[in-house]
């Protein structure tokens, strides 16, 4: 626009900007391809991707979360999803594939109706509202359990890692075992009778060689620390642990001072003197009783050998993580000063061990009396096994909190997506106007689970749905898809495929979530790339994974 001949710029040259319906319909493009690559990945049939980064590291996984973050995702709207997928893994950690799926799903539904004309003000109502339902419902048709039941926690741990890379099996029935035992040692009870789980409190520790069947559960923390003096035991039965969050070291100034000598008797009387201060630091721990000091910061050479004349196990520079961990585990007590160490402070363990692991020595600290937390020792033969695992592992771990948290379960098997669907589609009659399209749009984005579900299982997808439906409508809630054996079954629950109730809702609202949030964008302005940026750009081809030139 020239105004008297002078023309007005309002943006920065070189901004792109895209206004409207081909805003919103690059946005949907963007968000739905994103779905589509995830949509293969779905449920126990699903496919592994292979990542290659810029640097060429490998990733092989059909974890959501894990493809979306290893992903090179430029797209501002792709964006969106991927801040989703890891909402989802971080509140539940179970659950990304099919919310980034979903939401793909959703938008895909809406913009049908962006075609008819009606605007995304009235479809994001609609969602809303359907959400809201979809909530109401889940909690109806949820049963309760209860949390500290084996054979419940087995079942549910099961459905979750079946559609990981250790999928059936010997490993399964280990990694699962493993799991239970580490969330019913470390969960605490709350008064009003929920158990509390923190993941945090299970430590993963990954080292490679042997087989996953090799892993082990350690009752008590696995230290990736060597002891720090030869002189020292290598096993401590019947440990009395100090944990120091102080250097066994001489203070040294914080400005730079200097010492002016005169005489070599002044530099024997400094060294003496410093001997005497860590003789006092050492002499003070041993008169508590205590017989390993694990510390978070250094200890000094002279501290280590006055530790091994008496006799005491020293490991150092020990995270602060793990420190907490140690602290939960041994019932001990972190210290920050040596003067107030007492034998109240003191952890126990039964045994305090350095241990051969692969290549390299680990500390076990093992055997404490009542631990709230734990250690998984996790053994493969390649680093790609290994993170496969423990991401295998860490769904376990969420999903047994989950159902702590909440202990309500739902059949899987895309049970839960009919029942909502069919009964969404009788609540948008109710509504009616243009909202009721957009409840119907809702029912039919969730329809398209069981639908891959099937495609994967090789069932003919709308056939199944169809025959889903007709279950559902004579009142069998949890009808759903087996699809190990490629069949229909009339109650997912009875082939042990349960899902925490609390992932469901997760799932929906953070997938309606970010389609609203799409929905309602209309005009994306892009700042010009900086210089440098532009010139790689010329250099470069783009980066292997990455989303380019949407």
């Amino acid at each position: 626009m020239a105004l008297y001949g002078v023309p007005v710029l309002v943006l920065k040259e070189g901004t792109q900007r895209t206004v409207g319906r081909d805003a919103l319909r690059a946005n949907i493009m963007a968000a739905r391809t994103l779905a589509e690559v995830l949509k293969t990945s779905l449920g126990p049939r699903g496919l592994d991707k292979m990542l290659v980064d810029s640097f060429g590291d490998i990733t092989v996984t059909n974890d959501g979360a894990t493809i979306v973050k290893e992903m090179e995702v430029q797209h501002p709207a792709a964006k969106l999803l991927v801040e989703v997928a890891k909402a989802v893994d971080a509140e539940v950690g179970d659950g990304t594939t099919t919310a980034v799926v979903l939401a793909g799903t959703l938008l895909e539904k809406a913009e049908e109706l962006l075609e008819q004309n009606i605007h995304p003000t009235v479809i994001i109502e609609g969602y809303i509202k359907a959400m809201k339902k979809s909530l109401e419902l889940l909690d109806q048709i949820a049963v309760k359990v209860d949390p500290t039941d084996r054979k419940t926690l087995r079942k549910i741990v099961d459905t979750a890692v079946s559609s990981k890379y250790i999928g059936r099996g010997e490993i399964e029935d280990k990694l699962a075992n493993m799991a239970i035992d580490a969330a019913l040692t470390v969960a605490e009870k709350k008064e009003d009778g929920t158990l509390e789980f923190k993941v945090d409190d299970v430590k993963i520790e990954k080292k490679k060689g042997g087989s996953v069947l090799d892993s082990m559960l350690v009752y008590g923390i696995v230290l990736d620390k060597e002891v720090v003096h030869p002189g020292m035991p290598r096993r401590v039965e019947n440990a009395k642990i100090a944990l120091i969050d102080a250097p066994l070291e001489v203070e040294k100034p914080e400005i730079t001072a200097k010492i002016n000598i005169t005489s070599p008797d002044l530099i024997k009387a400094f060294l003496d003197e410093e001997a005497r201060i860590l003789k006092e630091q050492v002499e003070k721990i041993a008169s508590t009783g205590a017989n390993v000091v694990i510390c978070q910061k250094g200890i000094d050479e002279v501290a280590q050998h006055f530790l091994a004349k008496k006799g005491i196990l020293a490991v150092r520079r020990v995270k602060r993580s793990d420190m907490e961990k140690l602290e939960k585990a041994t019932g001990g007590k972190i210290v920050s000063s040596i003067r107030d160490l007492t034998p109240n402070d003191l952890g126990y363990a039964e045994v305090v061990e350095e241990r051969r692991v692969g290549n390299d020595k680990m500390v076990f600290v093992e055997g404490c009396k009542n631990p709230k937390a734990v250690t998984i020792l996790l053994r493969g033969s390649s680093d790609m096994v290994l993170d496969e695992v423990e991401r295998s592992l860490k769904d376990a771990l969420n999903v047994l909190r989950n159902v702590m948290r909440e202990p309500k379960i739902i059949g899987g098997g895309g049970a839960p997506e009919v029942e909502l669907a069919i009964k969404l589609k009788e609540y948008a009659r109710t509504i009616g106007g243009k909202e009721q399209l957009a409840i119907e749009a809702f029912a039919a984005a969730l329809e398209e689970i069981p639908m891959i579900l099937a495609e994967t299982a090789g069932l003919d997808p709308l056939d199944t749905l169809m025959k889903l439906i007709q279950l559902h409508n004579e009142g069998k809630v949890f009808a759903g898809i087996d699809v190990i054996n490629s069949k229909i079954v009339e109650d997912t629950t009875e082939i042990n495929v349960i899902e925490p109730v609390l992932v469901k809702k997760n799932v929906i609202k953070s997938a309606t979530e970010a389609a609203t949030t799409i929905l309602k964008i209309d005009d994306i302005i892009a700042a010009s790339p900086l210089k440098k940026e532009k010139e790689e750009k010329g250099k470069t081809p783009g980066g292997a994974g990455g989303f380019k030139g949407f």
